[in-house]
C-alpha cells in the first residue's frame, strides 16, 4: 500500500527527494514517518508527519537538513534530504499509521503498521 523510491548513489554536499507514495487516497487522521536502516545498525526514526496538527519532527540528526511533506491529492509523502552525508548511506523506509498517532509515538517504528519496501541512498565521493 505504500511504494516508496528516488533514492540513488550522490556525493557529500548533495541534495535527494524521496517519495512515498499510497495506494489510496490518505486523509482524515493519520501520521507518516520515514526510517532509515544502515548496514550493520538498527533501523532508526528519521522524520514524520502527523496530518491533524500538521505536526513535523525530525531527529536530532537530521534536523535542519531534512524537510518531511505531504500532498494530500497525490497522497504522497516527501522527504527533501539536502546537505547530504556518508553517515546519511541507509536504506529509507516509509510507513504510516491511519489511527492518528499521538505526537509522543511518532518516533516509534511501533507505531506504524504499513510499510512500503525501501529505497536505497548513498552518499559518497
Amino acid at each position: 500500500q505504500l511504494q516508496a523510491f528516488g533514492g540513488g548513489l550522490v556525493q557529500p554536499g548533495d541534495s535527494l527527494r524521496l517519495s512515498c507514495a499510497a495506494s489510496r487516497r490518505l486523509s482524515g487522521s493519520y501520521a507518516v514517518a520515514w526510517f532509515r536502516q544502515a548496514p550493520g545498525r538498527e533501523r532508526e526514526f528519521v522524520a514524520a508527519l502527523r496530518y491533524r496538527g500538521g505536526n513535523r519532527i525530525y531527529a536530532d540528526s537530521v534536523k535542519g537538513r531534512f524537510t518531511i511533506s505531504g500532498d494530500n491529492l497525490k497522497s504522497t509523502v516527501y522527504l527533501q534530504m539536502d546537505s547530504l552525508k556518508p553517515d546519511d548511506t541507509a536504506v529509507y523506509y516509509c510507513a504510516a499509521d491511519l489511527g492518528n498517532p499521538i505526537l509522543s509515538a511518532l518516533k516509534s517504528e511501533y507505531t506504524y503498521d504499513i510499510w512500503g519496501q525501501g529505497t536505497e541512498v548513498t552518499v559518497s565521493s
